[in-house]
């Protein structure tokens, strides 16, 4: 199991960015980087740094998953045929923390994560606690009967913050997502991903 260690707080403002679009991110009272050096001028990115940029930003999103993970998602985008970008998007909203985030059954992807870890959530009525479990055309997922007292889950689900995309409809996954489909509060570029794997 991968957890980060670290302030979830300070991924905000290490990219400079809302990347989830949430009024509380520290980004919206602090716009720059964490440490003694966060507001010195920032240097004029090379090619690389912009594909690295849009890498990292991708990948912190759905909750800092790590680096192996990440890569093994982009090898299988790029196995399969059709718009690589795309079916990478795809995927990555494909995995089960991602789907239980996307429904507001928890308020940021990372309390999605621990739910799919804590035997939470159900896939087509079985328990499944594996959070990169990439959920099918037809899938319903839902949530445990007694899970649905706890308090963040009833205050997620309450919530006004975010709308759950059309892709998922009364808790079943309809079929894969298109780029244009997936409400980032960010603008998001699969393409430099791809650029940057493909040195």
């Amino acid at each position: 199991m991968t957890k980060r260690i670290q302030s979830k707080n300070k991924i905000d403002r290490r990219l400079g960015l809302n990347l989830w679009g949430r009024p509380k991110s520290p980004f919206n009272k602090r716009p720059y980087g964490p440490g003694q050096h966060g507001q010195a001028r920032k240097r004029k990115l090379s090619d690389f740094g912009i594909q690295l940029k849009a890498k990292q930003q991708l990948k912190k999103y759905y909750g800092d998953i790590t680096e192996k993970q990440f890569k093994k998602i982009f090898v299988e985008a790029a196995r399969r045929k059709g718009d690589t970008s795309q079916l990478l998007i795809e995927l990555l909203e494909r995995r089960l923390d991602a789907v239980v985030f996307r429904l507001k059954f928890a308020p940021t992807v990372f309390a999605a994560r621990q739910l799919v870890n804590h035997g939470h959530v159900m896939v087509n009525g079985k328990v499944l606690d594996k959070k990169s479990y990439q959920v099918k055309d037809g899938d319903e997922i839902s949530l445990k009967e007694e899970s649905l007292n706890i308090p963040m889950i009833i205050q997620a689900l309450s919530s006004n913050e975010r709308d759950i995309p059309e892709y998922l409809h009364l808790g079943k996954f309809v079929r894969g997502p298109q780029l244009a489909d997936v409400p980032y509060a960010v603008q998001m570029e699969p393409n430099l991903v791809i650029e940057f794997y493909s040195r």
